[in-house]
């Protein structure tokens, strides 16, 4: 059963286990699932509202965009999951003689490279989902203020975890471009997602403080 199929529960059960995966990579993903479904939950309680009028199609649009992305964010839990399995069955490989040892640290090496990309992705859906949140301030419905600040907070958790994957792993690589490529394309992502994010939650948090 894939990651996504399991209740809350279960889900949670696995990653309290003593097995190495699912970890962080996947938590990681459904936190960010997570922002991207109250992003969508946000757009959805502004439709259909007469004050909101002027904004219907913007909130119609967003609430589809951020249902893809959850979707999206789902299935990459599963992806960082099977990514990581690949390097521990690499890191298993016999190393008695020197072709076993070279086997062994190209296949370790190609497992790591696996392992990047996952998490980049994550980092590049919640990087989406925070600009469509900003797109949406101060454009929907007021009453779900802590809705949308809790959609930013799980979003940029999404993406400062999946980056820490992505550190941890080219960290290990001896391929120093991809690395460095790697590293460059993350803290990109970084670099616009977290101030867009601290915009949002200061945002709601003074709507939220208004009353």
């Amino acid at each position: 059963m894939e990651l996504a199929e399991l209740t809350v529960r279960g889900f949670t059960e696995e990653i309290a286990s003593a097995a190495p995966a699912p970890g962080g990579g996947s938590a990681a993903a459904l936190a960010g699932a997570v922002g991207a479904a109250l992003t969508a939950m946000v757009s959805g309680l502004t439709l259909g509202r007469k004050k909101y009028e002027a904004v219907q199609e913007l909130a119609l649009r967003a609430q589809a965009q951020a249902d893809a992305l959850r979707k999206r964010l789902l299935a990459a839990m599963e992806q960082d999951t099977q990514a990581f399995l690949q390097v521990s069955a690499a890191y298993a490989m016999p190393k008695q003689t020197p072709e076993e040892k070279q086997a062994r640290s190209s296949a370790i090496e190609q497992g790591l490279k696996a392992c990047t990309q996952p998490p980049l992705a994550v980092m590049q859906l919640c990087a989406e989902g925070l600009e469509l949140l900003e797109s949406l301030l101060g454009k929907t419905n007021a009453t779900a203020a802590s809705d949308f600040g809790v959609a930013c907070l799980s979003l940029r958790a999404g993406m400062q975890g999946a980056w820490l994957n992505v550190c941890i792993n080219t960290g290990s690589l001896h391929d120093a471009a991809f690395a460095a490529g790697a590293r460059a394309a993350g803290q990109k992502l970084l670099d616009t997602g977290l101030p867009r994010a601290d915009r949002c939650y200061a945002a709601m948090l003074a709507v939220c403080s208004e009353g």
